[in-house]
């Protein structure tokens, strides 16, 4: 007997690329490094490529300093965008280029997703936006107001997010939701300065992406920057050494490619998109959700919006009488 049609799976194959090096402050400089690298990734057959968080520069989210948001543009004035619309129509190839958004009065940690004809398929704008030594986003940039989004490009279709996003299971599994079958993670995470405390968050970065993969069955690529970054206003005093270690995850977590610490690099992996639709329709991990039991997730503190106020006053509180 022959079987039916249905039983058949077809390959889709992709192959994606993630890099990681070092930034200084000739944005034209950084823009090069990028491309050699993108074109190194295409000749070795990547169809999208990841080019890591904010590269025309250094990190300036390091200190503090209005004058940095002089480094802000639209999006059809970034040198990036606008350079790498060029190369992904010449190579064929999807390209999510970050950068630093100005809109009118307002800035954004923003990317666009260029795709393999050099269309520019949409802005994204970081939606969580962290603040701690070394790490001061909020003094530059507004919470993102896209929501988050995925975009149907020549290859497939995916999601992106920016760097502190990935700490959240919400953000990869609104992703999903949306129907991403690849997860992209630009970002630039490091040592942490003092008055942070001295932990290396390395390990604990990638497991937590690791898991984002493995609940939502789907790969995820993240590309970070390498190399030590200092602060022009306090460059002995406040410094960041970047951890590289980039690295590309399978549908169930597994890294199968990672850079080092130091270094260049450029990452490959091919995932059959085919495949792994099937691998999620055998978990059933999206059919067996709840979302009526998820109104906690919509809230900050995990009380219901729907209860009312004589519920919420007559709660026992928890905790001493000073402090904030």
């Amino acid at each position: 007997m022959t079987a039916p049609a249905h039983l058949e799976r077809s390959k889709r194959e992709v192959t994606v690329a993630a890099m990681q090096f070092a930034c200084g402050w000739d944005v034209e400089a950084n823009i090069a490094t990028a491309e050699r690298l993108v074109r190194q990734a295409a000749q070795q057959g990547a169809q999208i490529i990841l080019i890591q968080e904010l590269f025309e520069t250094p990190y300036f989210c390091i200190e503090q300093d209005s004058r940095h948001l002089r480094l802000a543009t639209s999006v059809a004035e970034n040198k990036a965008v606008n350079h790498f619309t060029k190369v992904a129509r010449e190579l064929g190839v999807v390209l999510p280029i970050s950068f630093f958004e100005k809109a009118n009065n307002a800035f954004f940690n923003s990317i666009a997703i260029l795709d393999a004809d050099g269309s520019n398929l949409g802005v994204y704008r970081k939606a969580h936006i962290p603040n701690g030594p070394g790490y001061q986003e909020k003094n530059y940039f507004s919470p993102g107001d896209t929501g988050f989004m995925v975009f149907d490009t020549k290859f497939g279709r995916i999601g992106v997010a920016i760097c502190w996003d990935q700490w959240f299971p919400e953000t990869a599994r609104a992703l999903a939701l949306k129907g991403a079958e690849l997860l992209f993670f630009p970002t630039a995470i490091g040592s942490e300065p003092p008055p942070a405390l001295p932990v290396n968050s390395r390990d604990h970065w990638q497991r937590t992406q690791q898991g984002h993969a493995a609940a939502n069955l789907t790969p995820v690529i993240v590309s970070n920057r390498i190399g030590t970054e200092r602060a022009l206003q306090d460059p002995e005093g406040l410094h960041i050494t970047f951890y590289g270690s980039s690295f590309i995850a399978d549908p169930t977590g597994a890294k199968i490619a990672e850079a080092g610490e130091t270094g260049e690099a450029v990452l490959m992996a091919t995932f059959d998109l085919a495949r792994n639709e099937e691998l999620r329709n055998n978990w059933f991990v999206f059919r067996d959700r709840r979302p009526d039991l998820y109104g906690v997730l919509t809230t900050f503190d995990g009380r219901q919006a729907s209860r009312s106020s004589a519920e919420f006053s007559a709660e026992p509180r928890v905790g001493g009488g000073g402090g904030n």
